[in-house]
């Protein structure tokens, strides 16, 4: 398997296929619930797409899309922030991040490293010091927040992005 790895910088209308395709590979079991729905994705990637950082990485098997990442800058305004349950450090802000929004790869790439090639890809060229995500702690019964752990993520705090989004942790880790 050759995995090809193709940055964008804006959400153009094939490459918004492709990674609808992916996700609803990746996402298929949780459909169903509200935060995971199609809709419920397009608005949050379409949103994201518009804000300021935005990068995708999407991961091509020949002409099939096999995985991608996305994500963007967080600054000290972003309400990304706002959200946090527990209070933040004084100056923890004041350093924008990038922001890891989703990362997915279909079954039949998982365990060969393409993920955390995709996640490296789209932080090799990035000029913030610092790189935060949010896990289900349950996804995988707890096997994705470990796989995070041992790409360097330490947990710092919880959220629930939206009223239909179960408690997520966040993660941080130093980019580069």
């Amino acid at each position: 398997m050759t995995v090809e790895l193709r940055h964008h910088t804006t959400l153009t209308p094939e490459a918004r296929q492709d990674l609808l395709d992916v996700y609803t590979d990746v996402r298929a079991p949780l459909l169903h619930l509200p935060n995971y729905g199609v809709a419920a994705f397009l608005e949050r990637l379409d949103r994201h797409a518009a804000e300021p950082g935005f990068e995708l990485v999407l991961g091509h098997d020949g002409r099939t899309a096999v995985g991608y990442a996305y994500g963007n800058t967080v600054d000290a305004e972003d309400p990304y922030w706002k959200r946090m349950a527990e209070p933040l450090p004084e100056g923890f802000t004041g350093t924008p991040v990038v922001a890891l929004k989703e990362i997915g790869v279909r079954s039949p790439w998982r365990g060969t490293g393409t993920a955390r090639r995709i996640h490296d890809s789209l932080l090799a060229a990035r000029t913030e010091t610092r790189v935060t995500l949010m896990v289900n702690p349950l996804a995988g019964d707890g096997k994705v927040r470990r796989l995070y752990e041992s790409w360097g993520y330490r947990p710092f705090n919880v959220q629930r992005p939206t009223p239909d989004s179960p408690r997520l942790s966040v993660m941080i880790r130093p980019n580069h």
